[in-house]
């Protein structure tokens, strides 16, 4: 029989799937027996025979304390009407929702706790700043889910090292099953006559928004022909709509774009910007290493995982503004090198990408390792 695995997580799903989500779990469904708990956007549909769906409210600072405080409920609802293997949790807040709804339910189900990124930097770089005022209680309530859990799945060595460090070691390590074929199928293009540099990304502070401004304000005027092209919406598009207004012609603005104008937005530049200052393994560097453009990223999380210094891109200080401007200049700056970073780009992709079904298989035995765990 499938193992009978219950997904939870925060993320919004949109029925029906977009291709590349029907694809992974199509893959997923044919090797488990699967029911999954995340959330949709407001008026989307609350679920199918597969996902149940907890839409956001009508007050958007609400959605969290919805979604998480109801969590250990929908669980032990779900684990009561049909019994389950292993919860799969998004994160070690949802592990925490998991612990209390295996309780409710009397349940033995194993637990296993995926770790996207430093646990740390949640309650400190993403959302409001008052979320700082809970970060130690936050960061104890993590290392409890990770030591805790019967499996932890990483999906690098920079999210490895962390948890290694917590003193736990992961069950198993491969990234989330990302679509790349859009970008790693079409010929690349050769980089267009005048340089772009690109950011693609939420205007938050994670993202290191304010510091990617007061770069680009001292690059600006170090390379005359070049442009900063931005797609990007947020809590803080005030810093864009700024530098958009002090930059005439020299920067451009798209809030969104569909992923064939993503691939177009690649095919006009000449690197990537990804200057964070916490990211755990971040799919546009790898949509742009399948294009082949350089990047631009920040020493920091796990974007040393994926961009080589020096030889698929150049490291930056995310905290020294200077420090990302003066990456800026030397690849805009320098055809000869962005082209042979982006070369160095385009062969290293192919390690970073497998199939759905390869995915599942991952997963299969992921589980098969917490279950073993749970009933030693």
């Amino acid at each position: 029989m499938k193992p009978r695995v219950l997904m939870v997580g925060r993320t919004r799903y949109r029925l029906p799937l977009n291709e590349s989500l029907a694809r992974k779990f199509g893959a997923l469904g044919d090797r488990l027996d699967l029911r999954v708990l995340a959330a949709a956007p407001r008026g989307a549909s609350g679920g199918d025979d597969i996902f149940a769906l907890q839409r956001d409210t009508p007050v958007a600072a609400l959605d969290a304390p919805a979604f998480y405080g109801s969590l250990p409920v929908r669980i032990a609802r779900e684990l009561r009407r049909e019994p389950a293997d292993a919860i799969l949790a998004q994160s070690p807040y949802e592990a925490l929702a998991a612990f209390a709804g295996r309780t409710l339910a009397r349940s033995d189900a194993a637990v296993v706790v995926e770790i996207h990124g430093d646990w740390r930097t949640w309650s400190r770089l993403y959302g409001s700043r008052a979320r700082a005022v809970v970060a130690p209680l936050a960061d104890r309530a993590a290392l409890v889910a990770i030591r805790g859990a019967d499996a932890v799945r990483t999906l690098s060595p920079f999210t490895t090292g962390i948890v290694r460090d917590a003193g736990v070691e992961p069950a198993g390590v491969f990234t989330t099953y990302t679509e790349l074929t859009a970008f790693s199928e079409p010929p690349v293009a050769p980089l267009p006559v005048a340089p772009v540099a690109l950011f693609i990304g939420v205007a938050e502070r994670y993202k290191n928004i304010h510091a990617i401004a007061e770069a680009w304000r001292l690059a600006a005027p170090r390379v005359p022909d070049a442009t900063l092209r931005l797609v990007s919406d947020g809590r803080h598009r005030d810093v864009l709509e700024a530098l958009v207004r002090d930059l005439p012609g020299r920067v451009t603005w798209d809030r969104r774009l569909e992923t064939s104008e993503v691939v177009r937005a690649f095919d006009g530049s000449w690197l990537l910007l990804l200057a964070s200052r916490s990211e755990g393994t971040p799919r546009v560097v790898l949509e742009a290493l399948c294009r082949g453009r350089a990047v631009v990223g920040a020493r920091a999380g796990g974007i040393p995982d994926v961009v080589l210094d020096g030889e698929t891109g150049l490291l930056v200080d995310p905290d020294r503004a200077d420090d990302i401007a003066d990456g800026l200049v030397h690849v805009l700056s320098d055809r000869a090198l962005a082209e042979r970073l982006g070369e160095g780009g385009r062969a290293l992709s192919a390690s970073w990408t497998y199939t759905p079904e390869e995915y599942a298989d991952r997963v299969v035995e992921l589980v098969g390792r917490a279950v073993e765990a749970r009933r030693a």
